[in-house]
């Protein structure tokens, strides 16, 4: 513990030295802790950790999963009568993609509670996990004592993954980024087109992807450490990301994603969980789970208050104390309500939601999210749940839709309907084409709703600029100027003069 204690210090050290003037502030591990650390597998695991919870402190540092892929399109409103209410009206401000009303510390949601929401232009942390993964790999090849071949392999996929992951999420935050995958990089590069970037990623997990078993028979890592399943699931996502920004390569993203959709299924390493067992899944550590960031009360995990998207849509007696969780913060038009679950046989609706599923007011409860809330007691504590950041059923998903761009209109419908089965909604019975990938589109804003994936979603199809699918439709020249992205902090151009900032939020945001 006293080793992974001081190699976490030095790490997080080696990125901030005010006296270091190369690019990102760093400096090469060797020279801070004398090389020692690698000395064993678990020193290995122990970084790895180190590693992943870098990239989960993005997500704990501010309300970030609803900030950045819930409330951008305006389905979400506040609730006016709830506590501290001007508080949250930030979720009507993402909604209008007035980002820079929501990076204003003056608004109650800076002053009266922290949101923090500035962290979001921040990619310093994530390049703090690129370059740990980029050191271990490099360690790794060098050679750990007591590291065979296979779990060195298996160990660099893991590494790979977590850069890759950072790279993916930053791609979806800013656009543009600065690439590189060598272990003590110094020199100042400018940021890289994204669809490149992605690219390169897919390229270097497809090396590492078969190196690294399907899942784990260990139920404690179970998708809390990646795996198989979670590198493909990166690659179809970044896959069908692409998809939408690159149209002249369009089919060759489609036909990967349907194709590793597949493998995925036939590995039959994951299952779709009965939905009356859907505590089990939010908990964690599920058969369902490809990756996440596991959170359990019952190990003393110091979530944000604010981080969680429950914390948003339930209240008492899921949210205590009664008098100040009377009413939810926020809650989902009924209008956008009805578009998803019109059909009354959906057992999502009652497994996921309040009876009050189309109220507009803070009624409306999501609780997808208060299925392990606390019993007892007045304490102000949000539900015990994990962060799900990938998971079987949206990728089944994935697969569908990538089938459906590729005319492959059955092999769409058959996974499709897994979904719809799990749900015990009535299956998929309409015709191909334009129907059938609107419906998709549709079937995984129902699946993931509150998983962070609508708004990306949108993004990437192109859907973002049409009214029928969203309240805040980008119009194209707005879009292709960048709308879509968060503004970059300036600290990104520290020590690097070829960082140039997002030019929309420079200029305005109009």
């Amino acid at each position: 513990m006293k080793k992974v204690i001081i190699y976490t210090l030095l790490l997080v050290a080696s990125f901030c030295l005010p006296s270091c003037k190369k690019f990102l502030d760093i400096q090469p591990l060797d020279k801070l802790s004398g090389n020692n650390f690698f000395q064993s597998k678990e020193d290995v695991v122990a970084n790895i950790y180190d590693l992943s919870r870098i990239v989960f402190g993005k997500y704990n540092e501010t309300h970030f999963i609803g900030a950045t892929g819930e409330y951008r399109s305006g389905e979400v409103q506040y609730e006016s009568q709830s506590d501290h209410a001007p508080a949250r009206a930030f979720v009507e401000y993402l909604g209008r993609n007035d980002l820079l009303t929501v990076l204003n510390n003056s608004f109650p949601w800076s002053s009266d509670i922290n949101y923090n929401f500035n962290s979001i232009t921040d990619w310093r942390a994530y390049y703090q996990a690129i370059q740990g993964a980029n050191i271990l790999i490099a360690k790794l090849d060098e050679g750990v004592p007591g590291v065979t071949e296979t779990e060195k392999n298996a160990f660099k996929a893991e590494a790979a993954f977590i850069r890759s992951l950072s790279y993916f999420i930053m791609v979806r935050l800013y656009g543009n980024v600065v690439y590189y995958t060598d272990a003590f990089h110094a020199t100042p590069l400018p940021r890289e087109n994204f669809v490149s970037v992605l690219n390169k990623c897919i390229a270097d997990l497809k090396t590492h992807k078969n190196n690294i078993a399907w899942t784990y028979t260990d139920p404690s890592i179970k998708g809390v450490r990646a795996n198989r399943g979670s590198i493909v699931a990166l690659i179809m996502e970044m896959n069908m990301w692409n998809a939408g920004f690159d149209p002249g390569n369009a089919n060759k993203y489609y036909q990967e994603t349907a194709d590793l959709g597949k493998e995925l299924i036939a590995s039959k390493a994951f299952r779709l969980l009965p939905i009356s067992e859907w505590a089990t899944v939010i908990k964690g550590r599920s058969d369902e789970s490809l990756f996440e960031f596991y959170r359990s009360i019952n190990y003393g995990d110091a979530n944000s208050s604010v981080s969680p998207i429950a914390d948003m849509f339930i209240h008492y007696p899921y949210k205590r104390p009664e008098y100040t969780h009377r009413v939810s913060f926020a809650y989902y038009r009924g209008e956008y309500m009805q578009k998803l679950f019109q059909d009354g046989s959906d057992r999502r609706i009652t497994a996921w939601f309040n009876e009050d599923i189309f109220a507009d007011n803070g009624k409306f409860m999501l609780l997808k999210y208060a299925q392990n809330a606390f019993a007892t007691g007045e304490e102000n504590a949000n539900p015990d749940n994990t962060f799900m950041v990938f998971r079987y059923g949206g990728e089944i998903l994935l697969a569908a839709e990538a089938l459906a761009e590729l005319g492959q209109d059955a092999d769409a419908i058959t996974m499709v309907n897994m979904i719809r089965d799990r749900a015990q909604a009535s299956k998929y019975s309409g015709g191909g084409g334009s129907a059938l990938k609107d419906f998709i589109f549709y079937e995984r804003s129902r699946e993931l709703i509150g998983e962070g994936h609508h708004y990306f979603d949108l993004v990437r199809t192109k859907r973002i600029l049409s009214n029928q699918w969203s309240y805040n439709v980008l119009t194209a020249d707005k879009f292709n100027r960048g709308a879509w992205t968060w503004p970059l902090n300036s600290n990104a151009r520290n020590n690097n003069p070829y960082v140039v900032l997002n030019d929309y939020w420079v200029n305005g945001g109009n």
